[in-house]
Order: C-alpha cells, then sequence, then structure tokens
C-alpha cells in the first residue's frame, strides 16, 4: 500500500476520491473507489470509513450501491463492518495481501487495457454487423448462459470463452488469436483479487444486453454494451493495482 498521505496533502487527496463516480458501473466504480482510499492511505488500516450517507452523497450514488460495495469488500477482507455504539465500516488491520502480479506499470496497464477496448469493442460491432447462421447465434447464447450460474471458481474461465466466441462471431480468424492473447494479460491481474458475487451477477447483466444487440443485428448498441463492460472492470483493476 502507498505511503499515508501527510496532513497537508490529505484533503486534495480526499477531494480527488470522494468525488461522483461515472455512470454505468456504479457498483465497479464505487468498489474500485473506496479501494483507492485504502491503497492511498487516506484511510488507514484499523480505521473508519466516512458513514454511508456520507459516501453516497460524494459519489453521486445510492446508499444502497454504497452499501453493496462496503459488502464485497467486506467478503473479500478489505473492510470489517462493526456494529453497536462505536459501529461502523472498518478497514481490516492487516490488509489481504493479492496474489503477485508483479511490477504492473502504469504504461503497461494502459497498453493492455487500450488494445483490449480496441479489440474487443471492434470484435463485437464486426459481430453484430453480420448476418451469422443459426450455430453461431445458438453458441453465442449457450456461452452466456452457461456463465449465468457460475460461480467463482468457474467464472473466469466461462466469461473468457464467451468473449472469445464473440471474436470468432466477427468472422475475422486473426482477430481471435490476438484477443486471446491480451485476454490472458487482463486475466493474470484479475486473478491477483477475488471475485464478487455481485460483480458476478452485473457482468451477466452487461453479457446479456451484448449477446442480444449482437442477434438483433445492432453494432452501436453492441459497441456500447461493450464498452459499459470492459469499462467496469478496468475499474476494478484500476482501483486494486494501480
Amino acid at each position: 500500500m502507498s505511503e499515508h498521505p501527510s496532513d497537508g496533502d490529505l484533503v486534495e487527496v480526499r477531494r480527488a476520491v470522494y468525488r461522483p463516480l461515472r455512470r454505468g458501473n456504479a457498483l465497479e466504480d464505487a468498489v474500485a473507489r473506496l479501494v483507492q482510499t485504502i491503497r492511498l492511505g487516506v484511510v488507514a488500516p484499523g480505521e473508519s470509513l466516512p458513514p454511508e450517507r456520507e459516501l453516497a452523497a460524494s459519489f453521486g450514488v445510492s446508499r444502497d450501491t454504497v452499501r453493496e460495495a462496503i459488502r464485497e469488500l467486506a467478503d473479500t477482507g478489505y473492510l470489517v463492518p462493526k456494529r453497536g455504539r462505536y459501529g461502523g465500516t472498518f478497514v481490516a488491520d492487516p490488509l489481504p495481501q493479492p496474489s503477485d502480479a508483479g511490477a504492473v506499470t502504469a504504461a503497461e496497464f494502459d497498453d493492455v487495457l487500450g488494445l483490449r477496448r480496441v479489440l474487443e469493442t471492434g470484435a463485437v460491432r464486426a459481430a453484430a454487423s453480420r448476418t451469422l447462421d443459426a450455430a453461431t447465434r445458438a453458441d453465442l447464447w449457450a456461452r452466456h448462459e452457461a456463465a449465468l450460474p457460475a460461480g467463482p471458481e468457474e467464472y473466469r474461465r466461462l466469461d473468457t470463452l464467451l468473449h472469445l466466441a464473440i471474436a470468432e462471431a466477427a468472422g475475422i480468424p486473426s482477430l481471435v488469436a490476438l484477443v486471446a492473447e491480451n485476454r490472458a494479460d487482463v486475466n493474470a491481474w484479475l486473478d491477483t483479487f477475488p471475485l464478487m458475487p455481485r460483480n458476478i451477477q452485473h457482468s451477466g447483466e452487461q453479457h446479456e444486453r451484448i449477446v442480444t444487440a449482437i442477434l438483433a443485428g445492432r453494432p452501436d448498441a453492441a459497441e456500447a454494451a461493450m464498452r459499459d463492460h470492459l469499462a467496469g472492470s478496468e475499474a476494478l483493476l484500476r482501483g486494486f493495482l494501480i
């Protein structure tokens, strides 16, 4: 974790992290922002977060969203809710140690995720622009449905297979290898922190929008849905790793 900021810097740091979230991936962004407050030392291990109502007002989201984000981070060991007169939500002390992903530089991170956006939004637009045969259409929907009930042990693999199926549906054979290589890099980073149940559910909802837009032949909608989907996982990666 980064060094705890000095008192002189703390006001500016708090202003930076307690600001409104983007729309579209409120839960993932809230989780990422809370992790950022911990990693920057704005709230140190053993200290309490601001009340839910204050976080909701600062982030510009509902208290339900803040509550879900806190629950996810409590489930993964980053936060400890306490009840009673002196209760609240406290940063775990000590913090859980993520799996070793090696030293990830900001430049490497931007390169891999920038390429991911280009490859996967391009793939989904190409897939939605084609007339797909019945087998391809059935496979896309089956891949989506297979991932829906998956738990943390199986989800990453099934999620990856769906994204590769979308690349295959684009009808550009060399694109599949590029998406697979890029996805391997992304998965190595995603595997350094636990999958969160609510994030899996949200991802499934986004997958449904993506696949539905492909099958309906709506490239603009498919690309927009994929951008939202990628932004959610990118927010989590930035929160946990950068």
